[in-house]
């Protein structure tokens, strides 16, 4: 079935679901198509995230902002887009089920964090022994004890920031390095350095790293091996990435496909929800502004 609105959303996070809302009280035919893969699941409590000073569920905030969307007019299809091509002056959006022709597109399919292997990360995740962003909430770790586990170019730097927060920091490396300026700004920031361990575990509340003298368990431990963008959808047009793959967009978060816009984890910036609803309500705006006027 072809169904011809304004706009067709991919991806209903935060970034996503805002943009909704948007377009629904600009008075648009606008349809959100959701995979249901929103890094937003995976929050146990974001308490920096506008409004909710005691926290709240990612999977909370998600519901409450489906509400909104709908609320104002929004469409929401629980689907996989699997195909975006050019047609005529607008695009073709094919899920598995449907295809919509769609005047403007708007992607906020986010990113996919790279997990460590171990058993029942949920569960760690869930309780907060594996987190995922210090930025969002590494002040809930003050002062406990803080693994930061991944490759020395990258984590080193993740375990100096935390390093603000607590005095017992550990940097876990996931292979050996032998980069001695990495090692004298580890030493000179008070943090020790373990060396790569053998596996990592959740047990009773916390995670275990397997070492070759023994087991050490700490309270926090933040992985950073990487995140992919998921931006194949806006690549089969030619629209232009980061080394990282995050997506280039202009000040109107506009890719470099005209017409095709982008916002939230799959943009090349800070992957904050605050950051995800302003590109939000920056491409709505933009899309509002560039299509025929809907007059009453």
């Amino acid at each position: 079935m072809d169904t011809e609105v304004d706009c067709v959303i991919i991806g209903a996070g935060p970034a996503g679901l805002t943009a909704g809302t948007y377009l629904g009280r600009y008075r648009r035919e606008v349809v959100i198509v959701d995979a249901g893969q929103s890094r937003a699941n995976w929050i146990p409590a974001s308490h920096n995230c506008p409004g909710f000073p005691s926290g709240i569920h990612g999977r909370e905030l998600l519901s409450r902002m489906r509400q909104q969307a709908l609320g104002f007019g929004a469409s929401l299809v629980e689907d996989r887009v699997t195909g975006l091509e050019r047609s005529g002056r607008g695009f073709l959006v094919t899920s598995a089920n449907r295809q919509w022709r769609a005047r403007k597109v708007i992607l906020a399919t986010g990113c996919e964090d790279v997990f460590p292997d171990m058993d029942d990360l949920a569960g760690a995740i869930e309780c907060g022994a594996i987190r995922l962003c210090p930025i969002c909430d590494a002040y809930e770790a003050i002062d406990k004890t803080i693994a930061v586990y991944g490759p020395a170019e990258s984590a080193a730097s993740h375990a100096r920031f935390v390093r603000t927060f607590s005095r017992h920091v550990t940097f876990v490396p996931d292979k050996p390095f032998e980069d001695g300026d990495v090692v004298r700004a580890l030493n000179d920031a008070g943090i020790e350095i373990a060396p790569p361990p053998n596996g990592l575990s959740f047990r009773d509340g916390r995670c275990e790293f397997a070492f070759e003298d023994g087991m050490r368990a700490f309270d926090v431990t933040y992985p950073t091996l990487g995140a992919v963008s998921r931006s194949e959808l806006a690549a089969t047009l030619g629209a232009r990435s980061d080394d990282e793959g995050s997506l280039i967009v202009s000040r109107h978060q506009m890719t470099t496909v005209d017409g095709l816009y982008a916002i939230g984890d799959v943009v090349s910036a800070l992957n904050q929800i605050a950051v995800a609803t302003g590109h939000a309500a920056i491409a709505a705006t933009a899309v509002h502004n560039a299509l025929d006027d809907n007059p009453a």
